[in-house]
């Protein structure tokens, strides 16, 4: 499942990707035609909380999910509800720019993260787009724990 986030939905297009979906961030500057081009030839749902939006989209043919509430949590379990997850998928993706990401041997991180975060970790990720490197850190396990709270 593809997604496509409106602007009032940054937050919850970082959380989905961090549950593994492809989710394309549209920033404030996009205009909702764009929206529904982007969706239409990336075959990607709309999430959006405006329901002009909706509306368009509909008209257009286009996937759209209507987002009501404000609260991230609510916003997550309505789209989790409706749309299936891959266990596998999950802390797959770039959280900045939702490129896959790949794994790298350790030695090659060494002068990139903080020498307790390398002393401490044998498992690290990273994005070859925006040169971000992942571990498992501590907000790894609080994302866990959110994750969990939310089943």
């Amino acid at each position: 499942m593809k997604f496509l986030c409106d602007g009032m939905l940054g937050t919850l297009a970082k959380w989905l990707r961090i549950y593994g979906f492809d989710t394309f961030f549209a920033g404030s500057d996009i205009s909702d035609k764009e929206i529904i081009d982007i969706a239409k030839k990336q075959d990607r749902v709309i999430l959006t909380r405006d329901k002009n939006l909706v509306y368009s989209a509909r008209k257009k043919l286009v996937d759209v999910f209507q987002i009501k509430s404000t609260n991230l949590d609510d916003q997550l379990s309505k789209v989790l509800k409706n749309y299936e997850i891959s266990e596998e998928n999950i802390l797959s993706r770039c959280l900045l720019c939702n490129s896959i990401l790949q794994k790298i041997d350790k030695k090659e991180v060494k002068v990139e993260v903080p020498q307790r975060v390398f002393n401490s970790n044998d498992k690290f990720w990273f994005c070859s787009k925006c040169k971000k490197i992942y571990w498992k850190g501590s907000h790894y396990d609080k994302m866990i724990e959110k994750m969990d709270s939310l089943k």
